[in-house]
Formats: structure tokens, C-alpha cells, sequence
């Protein structure tokens, strides 16, 4: 982390997980856990229809409450999709876009995260942009290759303003919810691969003040070490999102 140039933060992604009343429970479990606890942006991005009750059980505190997905378009049929106007309309600031199980489930591309994206900050929220490398991508040596691509495809059209709202996840899709993690300085040099990128579109300033997370697995046990490098901001939590005393501990290693 580099504290004095960008401000870490500390997501929780739920996926499809709590119903509301779980979600509820889980926010007054941890509300007193991360009370005080300021040197890190704490969010968690929240099924649908979980928002409006973890919203509820996280007022007052230090704890904000986005979404893990929107659609590009402003309105339509497009049956089952939220347009980024719904989400701003019940208060939502931040919202996941691309994350690898939407693009290897659903069939998303980096051209509708891209549209996704710019609706989304059109619409005044921050975005959490997830991006990252395969198995055979990194075993081939081109992970600095395909997250230049993506950061690119996926920032076209992003103004240098817009990208003040944007924060980038680095998530290695091989170590997404399968218990491997990149080491501290594998995660450290992709995550300055992308700063590269971000500067060579945007400027080296733009580049410094950029948050750019780590989001493959981290955990209460590796969050410290990850976090001691200079160029990850933050963590993109999944699993240990969801147990309260596991989330504590990665903000603790934040503080």
C-alpha cells in the first residue's frame, strides 16, 4: 500500500450469499469489530436483493454497501438486468463490473464491461473493474500481456475525471475460489503492470492515485503480507467476506 498517494480499500464481494436477515445479522456482527477502524474504505458488494437490508443494518457506521453487478442500458427489456439509474435511485455508490465468474458464466466481454462501466460512472458511482489472467495465460508468461488488453478495452472511453471513480481489482482468475493465492510478488508485479498501463493512457499522476486491489483469495491469513507491497491498495474479498472475524482481520492488516 501507498498510503500517501491512495486510499485502500477493503471490499467484500458476497456473490449469492445471505438473504436479508442473514445480511442484517452480518452487519451487526461486524459493525463493532471495524468501528474506529478508518484507514481503509470498508465495502460490501451485495446481492439485489440483500442491498436495502445491509444498507439499513450499516448506517452510522463505517460501512458502505454497493452492488456485484449493473446493465449498460439506461432502460428496455432486458429481463432480470438493474440499469445503474435503479442503483443510484436506492443509493448504491459502488458496484462490482467484470468480475470473472460474470465474464466465465454469463458471457460477458470486455466490450459490455466496458459499457457497463461507463453507465455506471455516467451515473455518478464508483466502479470496482475486476480483470485478470487464466491458468494457461499465466503459464504461459502473457499475464502482463492480457491485463494491458483488458485494462485498455475495458477503460475506453473513461475520461481522466471518470477514472477518480474507478478502482481496479487484479484478480488472477486461477486463484479465484480455489484456495490458490498469488504470492505477495506476483501479486505486486501485475498490479504495477497495470499501474504502467493506466499511466501510458492517463498520465503517471492519474496512475499513482489509482487504487488497484488484489482479488484472488485473499485472506485473513495472507491479507498482511499481500497488503505490504507497494502497489496492491486494497483487497477484493470473497469467501472470508463472509465471516465476520476473517473480514476483521484483513482490515486489521490494513490499518
Amino acid at each position: 500500500m501507498n498510503t500517501a498517494k491512495r486510499r485502500t480499500v477493503i471490499a467484500g464481494n458476497w456473490k449469492m450469499n445471505f438473504t436479508p436477515d442473514q445480511a442484517t445479522a452480518f452487519i451487526n456482527e461486524l459493525k463493532p469489530m471495524v468501528a474506529g477502524k478508518d484507514n481503509c474504505d470498508i465495502i460490501f458488494c451485495a446481492p439485489y436483493v440483500t442491498i436495502a437490508a445491509a444498507q439499513a443494518a450499516a448506517q452510522g457506521s463505517n460501512i458502505k454497501i454497493g452492488a456485484e453487478n449493473v446493465h449498460f442500458a439506461p432502460n428496455g427489456a432486458y429481463t432480470g438486468e438493474v440499469s445503474a439509474e435503479m442503483l443510484k435511485a436506492i443509493g448504491v455508490e459502488y458496484v462490482i463490473i467484470g468480475h470473472s465468474e460474470r465474464r466465465q458464466y454469463f458471457g460477458e466481454t470486455d466490450e459490455t464491461v466496458n459499457l457497463r462501466t461507463k453507465a455506471a460512472l455516467a451515473a455518478g458511482m464508483t466502479v470496482i473493474l475486476c480483470l485478470g489472467e487464466v491458468k494457461e495465460q499465466r503459464l504461459a508468461g502473457i499475464t502482463d500481456e492480457v491485463v494491458a488488453m483488458q485494462t485498455k478495452l475495458d477503460l475506453a472511453g473513461v475520461s481522466a475525471e471518470e477514472l477518480k471513480r474507478v478502482i481496479i481489482a487484479y484478480e488472477p482468475v486461477w486463484a479465484i475460489g480455489t484456495g490458490l493465492t498469488a504470492t505477495p510478488e506476483q501479486a505486486e508485479e501485475t498490479c504495477a503492470s497495470i499501474r504502467r498501463v493506466v499511466a501510458s493512457m492517463y498520465g503517471n499522476d492519474a496512475a499513482e492515485a489509482l487504487t488497484i486491489q488484489y482479488g484472488g483469495s485473499m485472506n485473513d491469513a495472507n491479507a498482511a503480507d499481500l497488503l505490504a507491497k507497494t502497489n496492491v491498495d486494497g483487497g477484493l474479498i470473497g469467501g472470508a467476506s463472509l465471516v465476520a472475524k476473517k473480514f476483521t482481520a484483513i482490515v486489521d492488516a490494513a490499518q
